[in-house]
């Protein structure tokens, strides 16, 4: 990554949350390599502060956070930071996520569902609240939120990660319609399967057993995506070239959506 100053996302200012690992981290270097100024956030303040050192030495241009997604303090801080640091914000990308325990419904408890809900789903809502005055104001503005292929259908992650990410998507469905006629775009990504430190544990069993060949098995692709797959997705969409593009839920999980479940191996045809 080498900052461009004639990037496709040049003189835009952005936030991304979750920026210290995985898709944020990914998203945060694209981003600045093509001309974003980024806040970077994260709870874990070595790791995004890891981000924005890498950024730097590519001559792009960011600031770490350290913060909670889901702390509606922290939230009204860091976009105060970002228009202090940048002079205003033209992407938000709420991409802070915890998948949560995978647990039967029976043994799920309010603490469990709670946390995944005020990271996952309360985190974007307030970030979106604290940015759309600064976007409204100004007659335009991208809106990026990390959802999942599990908010679109069953059997893709745990209960409550699903239910929040079907939340996600619904969020920014009517946040867009909210939004008529101001000029600003809200859509929603939905990865599949993605190497990311959420998913680690997966890629670490799957290798331990010699089976890592079957990862992404069910998709189209047969494998799983990485998090500048992810990227790419959100910097179009944080992109003029997306200009026309509004309330929409991307699926970025090579083609897992697009079938019923199957077994690889019975497919007679």
């Amino acid at each position: 990554m080498t900052a461009t100053a004639g990037g496709r996302l040049a003189g835009k200012r952005a936030i991304i949350t979750g920026a210290g690992s995985g898709i944020g981290r990914a998203s945060a270097l694209r981003f600045a390599g093509e001309g974003a100024a980024v806040l970077a956030v994260d709870r874990d303040a070595d790791s995004v502060a890891a981000t924005v050192r890498t950024i730097e030495a590519e001559g792009g241009r960011a600031l770490a956070v350290s913060a909670d997604a889901g702390s509606e303090a922290d939230v009204r801080d860091f976009v105060a930071r970002a228009i202090g640091a940048f002079g205003g914000i033209d992407v938000l990308f709420a991409n802070a996520g915890i998948s949560g325990p995978l647990l039967p419904l029976a043994e799920l408890t309010v603490e469990v569902w709670l946390r995944v809900l005020t990271v996952n789903l309360l985190g974007p809502f307030l970030a979106i609240r604290e940015v759309v005055p600064h976007l409204r104001a100004q007659g335009s503005g991208s809106i990026i939120c990390t959802a999942s292929v599990a908010g679109l259908r069953a059997n893709a992650g745990p209960i409550p990660y699903s239910a929040s990410k079907a939340g996600v998507i619904s969020l920014v469905q009517t946040t867009a319609n909210e939004l008529y006629g101001t000029g600003v775009r809200v859509n929603a990504i939905c990865p599949g399967l993605t190497e990311t430190g959420m998913t680690e544990p997966l890629f670490v069993r799957a290798r331990e057993r010699g089976t890592a060949d079957r990862i992404g098995q069910t998709n189209p692709l047969a494998r799983a995506g990485a998090p500048l797959e992810i990227a790419n997705l959100a910097v179009f969409l944080a992109s003029e070239e997306s200009s026309f593009v509004n309330g929409q839920a991307y699926a970025a999980d090579g083609g897992l959506s697009s079938t019923h479940p199957f077994a690889p191996s019975r497919r007679g045809y």
